[in-house]
This record gives C-alpha cells, structure tokens and sequence, in this order.
C-alpha cells in the first residue's frame, strides 16, 4: 500500500481540509489550517506530499513526519508546522482504518472515559457576553472563555483592567455559580500591567489566563508567575515541542495549549503532552478550527492522562456561516452529555466527512484574513 493522490479543500467559514487518498483506496482526512494565511499553507502542504509521501507507505507515520520536518534545511515556524499537522491527523486516519481501531487506542488506549468540553462566549459589551454565558450554560457547559476586552485598547492602561474587570463580573454574576470562567489576554496587555489585572480579577476565581503575554516575551512567564494568581496557560501560537520546552523548564505555566492545527499534528502534540506530563503541567488543546481537528483532539485528549479540557468551536457566534457539523456525515458523533464528551468509537480519527458537502463548499470563494485592528492613534493593535 502506498499513497497515491491528495486533494485540498478550502471551505467556509477559514478551514482548510485534505484528503489523502492510498493504493488500496483508503482515505485519511486531515485539518492543515493556519487561519489567514490558507494558500500559504496549500502550497506548503502540496510540497510536502509530493515531495516526501506520492508512492510511499502511509503507516511510516514517524518516518513522514520526521522527513517533513528535517527534510529541508529551515525547520518550525506556522506555516511549516500547520502543513505537517494535516498530513499527520491524515496519515493517522489512515492508520487507524487499516487496523480497525480508533487513532486513542495506536497511542496507548484510553486513559478516561469522557473530556469535558469548554465554550467560548463573546459580544462587545459586559451584558452580551453575560447572556452569552448563560446561552453556553444551559447548553450544558460548565466551563465558558471569554477574551479580557472586545477590541484592543492601549495595552499598558487601566482602561483595559477596568474593561476586562467588568466583562468578567458580568459573567460571573450571570454563570458563577454553575460555570468555571476563563480569560483570554490574547497579548492585550502588557507584561507591566498583568500583575494589576491578576489582582482585581481574583476575586473571581478565574480558572485559567490564557496567553497572558504575547509568545515573544514569554520568557518573562517565570518572573511573572509567583505575582498572578490564576493558573497561567499558554501554547496556541507555538509550534513545536522545542517551543514548548522553554516554558516547562522553569514552572512558568500550568497549562499548555498546544493547537494539534498548527503544532505539528497528533504525533507532535502528544510528545508535548508527554513532556508537559513530566513537569506535571496540564494539556488542553486548542481546537478553534474544524471538526478534523477536533476529531485528531480527542485522540490525544483520551490517551493522554494529563488532559483535562477541550476546547472546541461548534456553534460559536464569531465564526460567520459556521456550520461545524455540516461537514460530517454523522454529526451525533460529537454530541455531548453535561458538557462532557465521550471517546470515538469509530476507527481513525471516528468521523466520516461529507466529501459531496465539502466539494460543493469548496467551490465558494474563501478569503478570511486576521481582522487587523488599530488603535485610536493610528497604530497596529493585537488581535
């Protein structure tokens, strides 16, 4: 068996998809998305598969992935990684299907029988995000994330602690009671600043800041660290396993986040989990893409005993014409009870992709970029 073609899918509402395809007719499918940057990302992946996986065995997985990687002189970085992380899901997808297994039980079995689920919920101003909240609650979550302001404002002010003070009140007192809050920086404030806004949101019991500094200076995480009282998380804009070591060595995070879209694919992500284990530091991966790579998460999220919450992008309001399941020719497949979802049963990744959906989508024209914001002098702000 060897493979023998590939195509790629660009489809609504940001998703890149690729189907491999292998002598015996098996198909594997796989998520190579870098939101903003999807043609970028097709050539890198049309490269890789013909240069390295036309007419070789796709159940060498560590071999493809390694070759991928080392085969050219410059190596890492979103492009590159986001390429390899959809061959990857798809080369697993493939596997599992041969040995009629789901993907869980290639990478040691289960190692629990459900994974909670969190939801991101937003709006512009307190009272929207609150009734946002609410919405997600009484789907059934127990965990809901909220960014720390709806637009970027000048990162080092007390306006941007007063904003954020005041979307997670209004949240808390819509959900606190049946719901876990979470606040993502998304590099919106300074690494001056963070210590203030740690101190006004305690009292909120915030179970997680995610990207509490931009990924460049995150070698101020440590220094940091013993001044913020929620557990830090970190990881959705670092690629590889070399990225994630600096932030384990020193007890800088609790949580890692690697994104199994853009750092490399099931068989990057689960080393990182490994490493992460071993500096008891948590795992929950990113996942605010498709259903691809929702289905390659849950592969890790139950093999992995350090996992301990997903996140997942079905039915969130940002995502114009976001019809996650759509692409599924079972959705029930990631239906959720109390907020908690159970393993796959089916082999692979355990999902059957509507080709016919996809193709048809694929014939739209999709050009999603990165909002690029500006503050009121005229400067680039962070997104």
């Amino acid at each position: 068996m060897h493979v023998t073609g590939y195509e790629l899918f660009s489809v609504p509402p940001r998703w890149l998809f690729l189907k491999l395809t292998t002598s015996d007719g098996t198909v594997g499918w796989g998520e190579p998305a870098l939101e903003g940057r999807t043609r970028t990302v097709r050539a890198a992946v049309s490269e890789l598969v013909e240069d390295f996986l036309l007419g070789n065995d796709p159940m060498e997985i560590e071999r493809h992935w390694q070759r991928c990687y080392r085969g050219g002189h410059y190596r890492g970085g979103p492009i590159l990684s986001s390429a390899i992380a959809g061959i990857d899901q798809a080369l697993w997808d493939i596997k599992g299907q041969q040995l009629g297994v789901p993907v869980y039980q290639l990478l040691g079995g289960r190692a629990r029988d459900r994974i909670p689920l969190y939801q991101w919920v937003g709006g512009d101003q307190p009272g929207e995000v609150a009734a946002d909240a609410e919405r997600a609650v009484d789907d059934g979550y127990s965990v809901v994330k909220l960014t720390m302001t709806a637009r970027s404002h000048t990162r080092n002010s007390e306006e941007v602690v007063e904003i954020a003070r005041d979307r997670v009140a209004a949240v808390d007192d819509a959900v606190g009671d049946e719901a876990d809050i979470a606040v993502d920086c998304r590099g919106r404030i300074s690494k001056g600043r963070l210590p203030r806004l740690a101190s006004v949101l305690e009292p909120y019991g915030v179970r997680f800041l995610e990207e509490p500094v931009l990924p460049d200076q995150n070698e101020s995480l440590e220094r940091l660290s013993p001044t913020v009282g929620a557990p830090m998380a970190t990881g959705q804009r670092m690629y590889t396993r070399w990225d994630f070591k600096r932030v384990l060595g020193n007890d800088a995070v609790a949580i890692v986040q690697p994104d199994i879209t853009h750092a490399g694919g099931i068989s990057e992500v689960k080393k990182i989990a490994a490493m992460a284990e071993a500096y008891d530091v948590d795992v929950m991966p990113k996942c605010p893409v498709g259903p691809i790579s929702l289905a390659a998460c849950l592969q890790i999220d139950f093999s992995t005993p350090n996992a301990v919450l997903q996140e997942q992008s079905i039915g969130v309001h940002e995502l114009e014409g976001n019809e996650h399941l759509r692409y599924l020719e079972d959705p029930t497949v990631f239906e959720y009870d109390d907020g908690n979802l159970e393993p796959p049963t089916e082999p692979g990744l355990g999902i059957d992709v509507d080709e016919s959906y996809v193709r048809e989508q694929s014939e739209k024209e999709i050009r999603w970029q990165t909002p690029l914001w500006h503050h009121e002098d005229g400067s680039v702000a962070e997104w």
